[in-house]
């Protein structure tokens, strides 16, 4: 199996540690290997292909954290397509909740969705999809 380096901060990799040890991992290895293979088949579910979909993408960030609003501003114009609306509102001191209500296929919710995981000093994305048609809905 080739090995692959990764960069994290200490207190995640603590919290890779503690999650293992507390549900029977072998090592972080094992939680990195499961987490990678649940985030690429996240957006796999063939029963939605070519079906319009709606999805709300909940993120969590602290707005002190350089520049985030406007990227998250940026994100909302980049994707006007595919962003129906989006608000935004305070929580606690320091924390900002981004929600976005998204329409389109799942090829581009999924970038959507991947482009605000991707972004700096973003703390935590939840989102849910479910198709516009009748049919079957999926909730993340």
């Amino acid at each position: 199996m080739p090995i692959v380096s990764v960069s994290m901060p200490e207190e995640l990799v603590d919290r890779l540690d503690q999650f293992a040890t507390e549900h029977g991992y072998s090592g972080r290895s094992e939680v990195i290997r499961d987490a990678s293979r649940e985030l690429l088949d996240e957006f796999d579910d063939e029963s939605l292909d070519g079906r319009q979909l709606m999805a709300t993408v909940t993120v969590m960030f602290d707005y002190q954290s350089g520049d985030i609003e406007r990227k998250m501003m940026d994100i909302r114009h980049e994707y006007d397509d595919v962003v129906a609306t989006n608000f935004h509102t305070h929580v606690g001191e320091k924390n900002c909740l981004e929600l976005f209500v998204l329409e389109g296929s799942m090829d581009a919710i999924s970038t959507v969705v991947g482009t605000i995981r991707a972004t700096k000093d973003v703390h935590t994305v939840g989102y849910s999809v479910l198709p516009m048609d009748e049919g079957r809905v999926l909730l993340d």
